[in-house]
């Protein structure tokens, strides 16, 4: 018998429409969305259906979007199927806000919860750095030691007549198959993508976000996460949740609270989760919600393992059968 993992996409995954197909055909989607919406006080779902897609991107608005259709797609699962992270998950993971979906579909955290969870990370998140100061960078065919000696290489900034500076960048998301996102100063971001140029990089281009996120200029966003995680009830997931920033399982609430703190600055070890899952026993990964991010990514990380999505109704059916 297969061992599953459930996964949960992360920024960057999200589309207009999305969950509308879902709320059409499923009372159970229905309920999770209005679920959402009631706690923010925000007609979220219509923003997910219709847009527009500006708004939609809006940090704040994209993550407890996402949560709020993987979470439609797991109450669907076991409402229609009895198909629940207890009954068939040896484990979760997520990416980056995805950690939070992944912990809500596994008991840990309540729908209310997460939401307000959600909406302050969106909010400080996109107020830590002021616009312009900071940038994202994806690096391609380049592995995460290599990326980091780019990072560290491009951190100085060197100014004839005047000091040394030293500037933020580093690794944000190492995703796997050579695909390493570095994160930080803007002019240090540039500079790092020069040298991957000259260093032979296969691509090197700056991403189109609003913020640097997963790096040391997220501080402020990590000090008021810890504060509103200080606050939220947090219980033991069903099962272990595999760790961003540590790539390694946990269950322990408390721990769980300073891993979440830890991410906002840290780096999401996306690679080195999915092959500790594996380690675990892992051979099939389900990736839960919108897109197919992340199950495009453990197809790259680990060819042998079994990867698939459910998102739309039929997505779900076919996922039913094969369950």
């Amino acid at each position: 018998m297969p061992v599953h993992a459930f996964i949960f996409p992360g920024q960057g995954s999200q589309s207009v429409g999305m969950g509308r197909d879902l709320a059409a055909a499923f009372a159970a989607a229905r309920e999770v969305f209005g679920e959402v919406d009631e706690t923010l006080k925000q007609r979220l779902s219509k923003l997910m259906f219709e847009g527009p897609p500006e708004t939609l991107t809006l940090t704040e608005n994209t993550q407890p979007a996402l949560m709020a259709m993987s979470l439609a797609v797991t109450r669907v699962l076991a409402r229609e199927g009895g198909v629940t992270v207890a009954t068939h998950a040896a484990l979760v993971a997520g990416h980056s806000l995805g950690e939070y979906s992944a912990l809500a579909a596994a008991d840990a955290i309540s729908v209310p919860d997460v939401a307000r969870l959600l909406r302050v990370r969106g909010m400080a998140m996109q107020a830590a750095v002021p616009p312009g100061e900071g940038a994202m960078a994806a690096l391609l065919g380049v592995e995460l030691q290599a990326a980091a000696e780019i990072c560290a290489a491009a951190a100085v900034l060197k100014r004839e007549g005047l000091p040394d500076e030293q500037q933020v960048v580093q690794p944000a998301n190492d995703n796997g198959g050579g695909q390493v996102v570095i994160s930080g100063h803007t002019e240090a971001v540039e500079r790092a993508i020069d040298i991957a140029r000259q260093r032979g990089v296969k691509r090197a281009m700056l991403l189109p976000v609003s913020a640097p996120f997963h790096c040391a200029l997220m501080h402020t966003a990590a000090d008021r996460m810890a504060d509103a995680l200080a606050e939220a009830a947090i219980r033991p997931p069903v099962v272990p949740l595999v760790a961003n920033v540590s790539a390694a399982k946990v269950t322990a609430p408390d721990d769980i609270r300073r891993l979440l703190v830890a991410q906002v600055t840290g780096t999401v070890r996306w690679r080195e989760s999915v092959a500790a899952a594996v380690s675990m026993g892992v051979d099939s990964f389900i990736e839960l919600g919108a897109g197919k991010v992340l199950s495009g990514l453990v197809r790259r990380i680990v060819p042998d393992a079994a990867a698939r999505n459910a998102g739309t109704p039929a997505e779900i059916e076919a996922l039913l059968k094969a369950l």
